[in-house]
């Protein structure tokens, strides 16, 4: 027990040195994220702080005998074409290549192509999609953080109650998440995940929850990222409504309303979200566990009817002003 605190405790000290160490080589290179008509910040701040995601996933692979090695070959794959993205800004084609071949390699990992081909697509479909919702949702501080914390420690408990994945991995993950939230859950934030932390993280959920899935025969796992799906896919509807081209820079998500218009603190905002994440994930538990689909179902709802409701509120006293 002893020697599991003790390196644990190493490997926070050695990604706190990687975080700081990048930090140094980011503003040695002027990789920072200047303002523009999407962002949520006035200020220049240093881009792809969560870098350190995917620095804690090869120092697992590295130590734990090479284990999923076509899984960290796909984590490889984004983490180097997002970096690249934060950097000169790679065409929405390219990205999509290579994440539709990281997305098979996890597939791949996670032993999905033995499912019948429909299934297969569906999930392809929802798994590139939700790299993409991380991405546009990576908006104001500490969002990616605190969310994909919530979603990794509802994993761990389901982990101490059904082995699906390796509990020392969530935990590297975790840790990676508590130093790149020291840094970004400020009022003024010292860097963004950016596009090789939004996309690297959801990645990494991805395939945990794929393996969840796939050892629990029990597909109701995708609501871990309700919250997420709901302003994601929610506000590509309207913006299909209002003709607007989805894949350019906007400030019409939720969270974008609240902060901007309304004025709350980032840092409120995005507690908000992983709350809203955490209560669902009470409630789906419990539905799984205790076999009644209905609770689910009611949940589901449920939150999509407040999403809604919040929504048509904000936006109406905003347009009242």
């Amino acid at each position: 027990m002893l020697t599991n605190w003790i390196f644990i405790g190493l490997g926070f000290i050695f990604l706190w040195l990687a975080e700081v160490a990048y930090f140094r080589v980011a503003a040695r290179l002027a990789i920072i994220d200047k303002p523009n008509e999407r962002s949520s910040h006035a200020h220049p701040i240093i881009r792809g702080g969560g870098i350190i995601f995917f620095v804690s996933v090869i120092a697992w692979f590295f130590t734990h005998s090479l284990m999923w090695p076509w899984f960290m070959l796909a984590v490889g794959v984004v983490a180097v074409v997002s970096f690249a993205d934060d950097l000169v800004s790679v065409n929405f084609v390219t990205r999509i290549v290579f994440q539709t071949a990281a997305m098979l390699l996890v597939f791949y990992q996670a032993d999905v192509f033995r499912y019948p081909l429909i299934g297969v697509i569906f999930a392809f479909v929802v798994g590139v999609g939700t790299l993409n919702a991380f991405n546009f949702m990576d908006g104001i501080n500490g969002i990616t953080g605190i969310y994909s914390l919530v979603t990794l420690l509802t994993m761990m408990v389901i982990q101490l109650r059904i082995p699906f994945t390796e509990l020392s991995f969530l935990v590297g993950v975790m840790m990676s998440l508590l130093v790149f939230l020291f840094f970004n859950f400020r009022k003024m934030a010292r860097c963004f995940a950016g596009d090789v932390g939004s996309i690297t993280i959801a990645l990494i959920i991805v395939f945990l929850l794929t393996q969840l899935m796939v050892t629990t025969s029990y597909p109701g796992w995708i609501f871990l990222l309700l919250i997420y799906g709901l302003d994601s896919v929610i506000t590509i509807f309207f913006r299909l409504i209002r003709r607007e081209n989805i894949f350019k820079a906007h400030r019409t998500h939720l969270f974008q309303y609240l902060s901007n218009e309304w004025g709350y603190d980032h840092r409120v905002v995005s507690v908000g979200y992983g709350l809203c994440q955490l209560i669902f994930n009470v409630l789906l538990i419990y539905s799984f566990e205790t076999d009644h689909l209905a609770v689910l179902f009611l949940s589901v709802f449920l939150f999509a009817g407040l999403y809604l409701a919040v929504r048509y509120r904000v936006i109406r006293k905003i347009s009242v002003k």
